[in-house]
Parts: structure tokens; C-alpha cells; sequence
């Protein structure tokens, strides 16, 4: 707790301010407030229709809130210049829920694209590149080789991540990354962030609804309720009694997932 105490007074590395945003007559975000801190492992969570995805794509500068202010490093995402914006996309990865993996590129060949955009090198160096990020994320040489549609679901995953970690970023952006992998694929794949988490000194940020990899591995949640975010730490969200959020996280398949005591062992 004291480690999560800490983090929250460091300088954040991203800082949303009354985010507004709009499709039609329908607000999604209604000043919606967040920030995310160095080293962190920071989820975000919400029922259907709250914005996640929405949130995420603001964040990468993909969409343009109708109101509000993004920072990324301490510098606003819609303002830049296009030679910083190259910059600040080089300083983070992304995965989609999907993979978003090229079909019909080798899986070395996808985990090259960032290589080949920003960094030209020789083919010999490029190779030797996409050997040490599979390795990386626990695949093998001869996984490079294939296509994406011979890999199973967890694999797809881990080639995926290979590719965000390419441009060795600090930060790094999950869209569901356990979404439809089976609980031995999902366990073996919060095992590994949180390893890389560790060992690469990441900041994470994180959208998910497995209950399992929330307890796991965040260090902080943010839950979006109509159209705001609630932050907090487990510990703290576990005793919040907003309405879903007590749902949420006493449910029927929170306790499934060790509820409560999974939170404490984890985060105590």
C-alpha cells in the first residue's frame, strides 16, 4: 500500500482534465478527470457503452474530445506539432483487443513494421530485433515464421505485445488483453506483465473486464460511472458504495475471482 501511496504524488505521465465527448445527442465522457502515474499498473473499467475504447483513442490522440484536455508527458496530445507527435508516438506501445496483426505478414514481419517505420536498420539487425521480442514475450524463434492465423489465441496475444514493446516504450497502452483466451492463457499472460511490468520498468495503462488480471495486477482502477471516473485502489474501491461499483466488485463473478481476499493479498 505504501508503494501505491507513493505513486500517487509522482508527477503523472498522463492527465486528463474535464473530458467531454460526444456521438450526437449522447454524451459519453461528461468532464471525466484521470491520471496515471510512473510505474504504474492503472486499469479501467466500466459497463458497456461508458467509453473505454473511446477514452483510449482520445489518449492516443485518435479522436478529438469535444471538450477537455489530454497531456501526455506533460504535453497537450491535440497541440502538437507533427515532429512531436512522431516522438511521442515512438515513446509508447499499443495492443488492441484483437492482436490487429497484419495476416498476411510472418509474425517477425508485424513485430518489424515500428522497426522499419522509425528506425530503419539492416534486414540481418531487423531479424535479430523481432528474435529478441519474441523472446521476450516467451515465443520462439520459429513462432516469428508463421502467420498469424497458425498461432493459438494466447499466442496471437504475446506476438501482439512483441510488437508494442518493439520501439522499447515506457508506456504501455492494453486493450483487453485477455479477452477470449482461456484462464490458463489469461494467468499465463498477467504472469508476463507483470514480469515485463518489472523487469522494463513499464507504465501500464490498461483496459479489461477480467476481474482475475484486475486483482492480479493494477496497482490502481479507474471506473467510469456516468461519464466521470471514480480512481482509486482496489483496497478503496472494494469499500466504495457507488452502486456498480459494489456490483462490480462483490458480484457473483468478482467472488469467482477471490473478490476481496485476492485484493488484499495482492495489494496489502
Amino acid at each position: 500500500m505504501a508503494a501505491s501511496i507513493a505513486a500517487t504524488a509522482a508527477v503523472p505521465v498522463i492527465r486528463v482534465r474535464g473530458l467531454v465527448s460526444r456521438f450526437g445527442a449522447q454524451v459519453v465522457h461528461n468532464g471525466l478527470d484521470m491520471d496515471v502515474v510512473p510505474n504504474e499498473i492503472f486499469g479501467i473499467v466500466g459497463g458497456s457503452g461508458t467509453g473505454k475504447t473511446v477514452l483510449l483513442r482520445t489518449i492516443l490522440g485518435l479522436r478529438s474530445p469535444d471538450a477537455g484536455t489530454v497531456e501526455m508527458y506533460g504535453q497537450d496530445v491535440q497541440r502538437l506539432a507533427a515532429v512531436d507527435r512522431s516522438s511521442l508516438v515512438r515513446s509508447y506501445g499499443v495492443t488492441f483487443q484483437n492482436g490487429a496483426l497484419i495476416s498476411s505478414l510472418t509474425v517477425a514481419q508485424n513485430i518489424q513494421l515500428p522497426l522499419r517505420e522509425y528506425y530503419p536498420a539492416s534486414e540481418s539487425t531487423l531479424e535479430e530485433l523481432a528474435d529478441l521480442n519474441l523472446a521476450l514475450v516467451g515465443l520462439a524463434h520459429d513462432d516469428g515464421k508463421k502467420f498469424p492465423s497458425q498461432l493459438s489465441g494466447g499466442m496471437v496475444k504475446r506476438a501482439a505485445l512483441a510488437r508494442a514493446l518493439a520501439l522499447e516504450p515506457k508506456l504501455l497502452f492494453l486493450d483487453e488483453p485477455t479477452a477470449g483466451l482461456d484462464p490458463i492463457s489469461a494467468a499465463a499472460f498477467d504472469e508476463l506483465l507483470l514480469y515485463l511490468h518489472s523487469q522494463l520498468r513499464l507504465t501500464v495503462v490498461m483496459i479489461t473486464h477480467d476481474l482475475d488480471t484486475l486483482f492480479l495486477t493494477c496497482s490502481r482502477v479507474g471506473v467510469i460511472v456516468d461519464g466521470h471516473m471514480i480512481t482509486d485502489t482496489l483496497d478503496g474501491l472494494l469499500q466504495n458504495q457507488t452502486p456498480w461499483i459494489r456490483d462490480y466488485f462483490h458480484g457473483a463473478r468478482a467472488r469467482a475471482a477471490g473478490g476481496p481476499a485476492a485484493a488484499k493479498d495482492t495489494h496489502g
